[in-house]
């Protein structure tokens, strides 16, 4: 069991990382920097994650919204955080591109969002 939610997981965590990382590489060109265009990444990305994670990966529709999305905002908010840091230290001391630096971050900061999504905000 432990092995399907956590393939289900990467599943839901791999949408949402391309959906995060296409937005910013669709509003980079457009002029925002790569810091504030992570930023509206985040935010689309974060609906595909909270949604996906809520049906499949945890199977927590039992379970009120009231109680679930406080708690995986919290999680979402305190990885983007990580993820924002993480960010802005490769794009200032490292030679990385920004859409491969930001291709990095978001699969550390996946590890963490996985194991307090799991064992908080969709804990049965």
């Amino acid at each position: 069991m432990m092995l399907a939610q956590v393939s289900r997981f990467i599943v839901v965590g791999v949408t949402a990382l391309i959906v995060h990382w296409l937005v910013v590489r669709l509003l980079v060109p457009l002029g925002l920097i790569p810091l504030i265009a992570n930023v509206f990444g985040f935010v689309v990305a974060f609906n595909v994650s909270y949604f996906g994670h809520r049906r499949l990966t945890f199977k927590a529709e039992a379970l009120n919204h009231s109680r679930t999305l406080p708690r995986f905002a919290t999680v979402a908010l305190a990885s983007f955080a990580v993820n924002e840091t993480l960010y802005a230290l490769l794009l200032t001391f490292t030679s990385l591109r920004y859409d491969l630096a930001l291709f990095i971050v978001l699969g550390v900061v996946a590890v963490l969002t996985y194991l307090f999504s799991r064992f908080w905000a969709f804990a049965v």
